[in-house]
Parts: C-alpha cells; structure tokens; sequence
C-alpha cells in the first residue's frame, strides 16, 4: 500500500475503532459494519467505473461523498455509511488500495465485534486451525484459489466446511478471504491469523512437534520466545509425527528446526 493509502487507513482505523469504543453496542455494530463493508467491496470489484470515481483527485471529496451516500442510502446501516463516506473522502493512491482499505476496516470491525464478546483468542486459534486443514488437504486449497470459479461458490464451498464449527466472526473473516484470493488460500489465512494477533499485540509462533504440547509445555515455550523475541508471543501447535521427535517453530519468516527428523537430515548433509 503506498503512503497516501497508509495515512488515509491509520484515520479511518482510528475513526473506526473510537466509535465503536465509544458505542454501547459494539457487538451489534462492528459485526454489521464489518459484513457489511465486505458486500461494499465486493460490488465495487464488480463496477470498474464507480471505483474509478471514488477515488478521483479531480473530484472534489464531497462530491465523491454525494455519490456513494446517494448509492448506500437505505441499503446499509448508517455506521457503514459513516465509515464508507470517510473512505471516500480521503487521498488513495489508486483503486485497489481504496477496496484493500476497505476489506481492512471490514476485518478490524467484526475483530472489535470478536473482542467485545472475549473471543479473539477463540477466533485467532479457529483461524489457525482451518489454515492447518486447508493446508493439509491440496485438493481442497485447489478448489478454493481456482479464479475460474465464483466467488460466491467458492465462499459456499468453505462454508460447507465450516458449518457449525466456528464463530459468526471467524466464517464471516474465512469466507471473505476465500472470496478475494490474493496469494495461495493458505498464505491469506494465514496472514489473516497474523492481523487477529497483532490486534493484541502479539506475534504468532506456528509449532509443528511429534507429540502433543500441553497447556504448560505452551507456556513454557512462549516464554522462551518472548525473551528470544522481546516481543508477546502465541503459541499455536499441531502434531506432525514425521518429524521423529522434537519440534519445528516458525516465528515470521524465522524457523527453528530442533525436530529429529532435523537433526537427521543435517547429518546427511556432513556425510556427502
């Protein structure tokens, strides 16, 4: 995102997160805002022309404002509208920063919605764990990256999965991503479990072990990484018996391989 977009998000992230601090239903709002602007974007991906205009310098803002209260009028609710409007009335670099603002405004409303309710961890870990099925089953990360398929049919594909599985928050925030493939699925989920933990102001570890971690092994080894880091970590864990014993840890584009299988292949490498 270029620098005018970054300064015309920071406002609209800080407008967006005192109104609803200051709201005594943040729960309701946020997650309506946030599906809500989600269906924005997605009828602007669709209408090449009405994002060309929203983001026209030669228009003046309340011009571009006239237009997108004259198209929402009625149609979303007026915290949408108020949200949206602001958008619009801002300086962006181009159109695909505006609708990438947009969708990032959209996940940190229904995210504040999430936090109201004290389920971001809920949702942070739900996150992870569908990125680790997703990507343990390729077949299934085909089917939700082929462009050559709707977004619609793709989102309906995932919510076949996530039926009754997951909180409101979590499906709205997966079938978005599915929906806007930007990278590999994988990658976006992924990226998506990143933005949920820095809104806590922390950083993901992503553990593989060859044998379950307990609730105290976690703590432990985020303790450790907090002081390797200096910085909150969350540890998130799956089992992968491949790796003989041990663990792999990814922290950012950072690994540590302390697994056997590890160790094993680093030897082999000294004996060629």
């Amino acid at each position: 995102m270029h620098a005018a977009s970054r300064e015309a998000l920071e406002r609209l992230t800080a407008t967006l997160d005192q109104g609803l601090q200051e709201s005594a239903h943040t729960v309701e709002i946020g997650a309506t805002t946030g599906t809500e602007l989600f269906d924005v974007v997605d009828v602007l991906d669709s209408d090449r022309s009405l994002r060309v205009a929203l983001v026209d310098a030669a228009a003046k803002p309340e011009q571009r404002v006239a237009l997108i209260k004259g198209l929402l009028a009625g149609k979303v609710s007026d915290s949408t509208e108020e949200i949206v409007s602001a958008a619009v009335s801002q300086t962006w670099s181009d159109t695909r920063d505006f609708r990438k603002g947009l969708v990032e405004l959209g996940r940190r409303a229904l995210l504040r919605s999430a936090e109201a309710q004290g389920q971001l961890d809920r949702v942070e870990d739900e996150l992870y764990q569908l990125t680790r099925i997703v990507e343990r089953e390729p077949q299934l990360e085909l089917l939700l990256a082929d462009r050559a398929v709707s977004a619609d049919a793709r989102r309906d594909l995932l919510a076949k999965v996530l039926y009754g599985k997951v909180t409101a928050v979590t499906e709205a925030l997966a079938l978005q991503t599915v929906g806007r493939v930007q990278l590999r699925p994988v990658e976006d989920l992924d990226a998506l479990c990143d933005e949920v933990a820095a809104l806590r102001g922390r950083e993901i570890a992503r553990v593989r072990s060859a044998a379950p971690l307990g609730e105290e092994q976690q703590s432990l080894l985020a303790d450790k990484l907090e002081k390797i880091y200096g910085r909150k970590i969350a540890v998130h864990s799956e089992v992968d018996s491949s790796l003989l014993g041990g663990a792999v840890i990814r922290v950012g584009d950072e690994v540590i391989d302390g697994s056997t299988a590890g160790k094993l292949r680093k030897l082999r490498r000294s004996l060629v």
